[in-house]
């Protein structure tokens, strides 16, 4: 069903999720703090507001988009009276502190509120692999669900508006990791003349298959029991790991990613736990 949305924001994401909304048949109105980043949008169908209040008033959803928090914050400085009734998506990545405040500000004014993150790039918007997560009103997401799924899977987590913020920030960081792990490997290799292209054959497959430990890891994690059945003990991946950190260093390598692997690897070591499997060091993350 069609619907009226305003779209704050107009960055290369809002753009993509504007685009998106534009032609599985919404009528979108669009605002930039640039206004000329919209006449694309308006040549594709958008309304261009001439301001926030504009935008607002001829929408019954507003879907922000915007860099962060601060920009969330001065965008609807004077507008939260006009919120009341409308359902606001705010798509803007940010700290759970900061999904809060601004959660119970408009939920005050009397809007429903949906935080969201957006597990894609812009080019993935539209298509199966894009995924977005949501919490917050219930009611808001059920109201919108058929324009979420027009970005890709939509994920409701609960009513706890900083669910998907956290859950965000968790997937970004495994992601950073893999990518970090990566970086510094070829890096790594390109010390003895490997390009990365030449590396890539050894690097790629070996990833894929230590993913398929995310299960057991997984469980362990869970159940708090990291000594059972153990496939290959701290003890042992230590020793990689501070061979790394050296490794690197006399071949001129930043080290400062392995660092507080290293760091926490000790940590569980000295604590008598090196005979664990090494799912342990998430007990050493959280200070246990």
């Amino acid at each position: 069903m069609s619907k009226s949305i305003a779209i704050i924001g107009l960055g290369a994401m809002g753009t993509a999720l504007a685009k998106t909304l534009i032609d599985a048949g919404n009528t979108a109105t669009v605002w930039n703090r640039t206004s000329a980043r919209a006449d694309a949008l308006v040549a594709r169908g958008a309304r261009r507001a001439a301001t926030v209040t504009e935008a607002i008033a001829a929408s019954d959803i507003l879907i922000l988009c915007l860099t962060d928090y601060a920009a969330v914050e001065t965008t609807l400085a004077d507008v939260g009276p006009m919120l009341a009734g409308k359902t606001v998506i705010n798509l803007t990545n940010g700290r759970p502190d900061e999904v809060r405040a601004v959660a119970a500000r408009l939920e005050a004014y009397g809007a429903r509120y949906l935080d969201g993150g957006i597990m894609a790039t812009p080019p993935m918007i539209g298509t199966p692999d894009a995924f977005i997560l949501c919490s917050g009103s219930a009611d808001a997401f059920e109201k919108t669900r058929e324009q979420l799924a027009a970005f890709g899977q939509s994920h409701y987590l609960g009513e706890d508006p900083v669910l998907a913020a956290v859950s965000d920030l968790a997937l970004l960081s495994a992601m950073y990791g893999l990518f970090g792990g990566y970086l510094h490997a070829t890096a790594l290799a390109g010390s003895v003349g490997f390009t990365a292209k030449q590396f890539l054959p050894l690097v790629e497959p070996w990833l894929a298959a230590m993913m398929t430990a995310l299960p057991d890891y997984a469980e362990r994690i869970d159940s708090g029991d990291h000594g059972r059945d153990v496939m290959s003990n701290l003890s042992m991946q230590s020793v990689a790991i501070t061979n790394i950190v050296a490794a690197s260093r006399s071949l001129g390598i930043d080290p400062a990613f392995m660092e507080p692997i290293e760091r926490l690897a000790k940590k569980r070591l000295a604590a008598g736990f090196g005979g664990d499997e090494a799912s342990g060091l998430i007990e050493a993350m959280r200070g246990k």
